[in-house]
């Protein structure tokens, strides 16, 4: 079985040494590279193609979440998932539409950061619960702003659904259990809507459909699992 790749950008030494004993742990897991500056973490990304990056924000030469877009330009495929002690929304919004999949803050245990690596690798968005209040507000403050473009939009009627129901915080698993699909064809589903939409994740994909008001939100929310 391969192995998933991780490259760390992160600028401090103690903080990098400790992330990548515990991936190192991990046998389906291995840490390929790391990167003490955005700069150093652009470039490496492109050599490498990691299969995740795990990205800090505040970092010399160039900040984490210009280097994400940087980084998502270059590698489309890989995952770029945010590990910080920030959770402002200015933060935050800016990273995941830069095309960051997922955003943990650093007092997670080590088995979260260790589930999360394995979720975005398999195409899904982790989001940290203080984050995940943060997007469901915003989310609920923009649906259906831009009503004019509501009967216009690519995508299959099941690749509505499927975005839909990610919108609610459902797992790829949880999206395939609900419709009675396969989890690899939930991942064609959203592979064909970061295409068709132009975009690089499940948040920036979810974003775009309710600013256009292609769908609304439920009231109430799933809490994304993990």
């Amino acid at each position: 079985m391969d192995k998933i790749s991780v490259l760390l950008a992160e600028d401090h030494v103690v903080v990098r040494e400790g992330t990548r004993e515990l991936i190192q742990r991990e046998r389906d897991m291995e840490v390929i590279g790391e990167a003490g500056n955005g700069e150093e973490a652009t470039k490496l990304a492109a050599e490498l193609r990691p299969d995740v990056v795990l990205m800090d924000i505040a970092m010399p030469k160039l900040n984490g979440i210009e280097a994400t877009k940087q980084i998502k330009a270059l590698c489309p495929a890989t995952a770029v998932l945010i590990l910080t002690a920030y959770d402002s929304d200015q933060y935050i919004f800016a990273l995941l539409e830069a095309g960051a999949v997922g955003y943990l803050l650093k007092n997670v245990r080590g088995s979260e950061l260790i589930q999360a690596i394995r979720a975005v690798h398999a195409g899904e968005s982790v989001l940290h619960p203080a984050v995940t209040r943060k997007v469901i507000s915003r989310f609920k403050g923009i649906q259906g702003k831009l009503g004019e473009d509501q009967a216009v939009h690519p995508l299959t009627e099941r690749e509505l659904e499927v975005l839909r129901l990610a919108s609610q915080g459902m797992t790829n698993s949880e999206i395939a259990k609900r419709l009675c699909l396969s989890v690899r064809t939930i991942q064609c589903h959203l592979g064909n809507i970061f295409s068709k939409l132009a975009v690089g994740s499940r948040t920036e994909a979810v974003l775009y459909a309710l600013r256009r008001g292609w769908f609304s939100l439920q009231d109430e929310f799933e809490e994304p699992a993990g």
